[in-house]
């Protein structure tokens, strides 16, 4: 796999397909791989006829590893983003990002907008917005000596999911320890492209679509019946709704 330095971190990337670039950002704990290509994203993009570029978070997959807290806020990693598309020499791009990867396409839509033409948040709706309060207990379950002594039910599905992706999980744990920059409600009114926002209908994670449909300037969004965070990811309304959004971007 292809990649390239990003300030102090090397990011490793792929490219696939051709057409309108598509730029994918996958969520805390998972990789490219896990989030984008095993889920069929990959596939239904660019059989519409996209080209994706999907990479690993800092931290996460095949890129490189850091185990300081200081070195996770969310908008630098934005700027790994950033940098991907210098490197590949994309001028603008449509963006998807999920979960913690919506919270990234968010920096990256608001601190870059001339680099971005339409973008999807996923798996992160209100809580964008409020902030998601379970860090140190899910910090704590990564560095537990196992995942037998994991109480709290939902730090111990990070645990499991960590060791599923084979994640770093000192690694993970300093990325869930890093400051949680948030986006105000007045940066995001400043977002003049089209928004699509989309979350399983009993997603906590995520929380409710419409608070964070309702701050950005005609945004639409959409609830998969039914969906929690782990099971809306490869949904099939879910890429649906993302590709006709896609199409509908001129």
């Amino acid at each position: 796999m292809p990649s390239f330095r990003s300030d102090i971190v090397d990011i490793a990337y792929e490219v696939t397909g051709e057409g309108k670039p598509v730029l994918l950002i996958h969520g805390f704990a998972s990789n490219q791989r896990v989030n984008w290509f095993d889920t069929g994203w990959v596939k239904a993009l660019t059989e519409a006829g996209y080209r994706t570029i999907t990479f690993d978070n800092r931290g996460h997959g095949e890129s490189g590893k850091l185990y300081d807290v200081a070195a996770y806020p969310a908008p630098e990693m934005a700027e790994d983003a950033r940098r991907l598309l210098d490197h590949l020499g994309i001028a603008k791009t449509l963006v998807m990002g999920y979960s913690m990867g919506a919270r990234i396409s968010a920096f990256l839509t608001v601190k870059h907008p001339d680099r971005i033409r339409a973008a999807v948040f996923s798996g992160l709706a209100e809580n964008m917005i409020k902030g998601f309060g379970r860090s140190e207990p899910i910090a704590e379950a990564l560095e537990a000596p196992s995942v037998d002594v994991v109480t709290d039910p939902e730090a111990r599905v990070f645990r499991i999911f960590a060791e599923q992706t084979k994640g770093d999980l000192k690694a993970l744990a300093a990325c869930m320890r890093s400051e949680r920059a948030k986006i105000t409600r007045a940066e995001l009114g400043q977002i003049q492209v089209p928004v699509l926002v989309v979350a399983g209908e009993v997603d906590d994670v995520a929380g409710r679509v419409e608070p964070l449909v309702e701050a950005i300037p005609g945004a639409r969004g959409v609830v998969l019946p039914r969906r929690n965070h782990m099971n809306a990811v490869g949904d099939r309304q879910h890429k649906d709704e993302v590709i006709k959004f896609f199409n509908s971007i001129g």
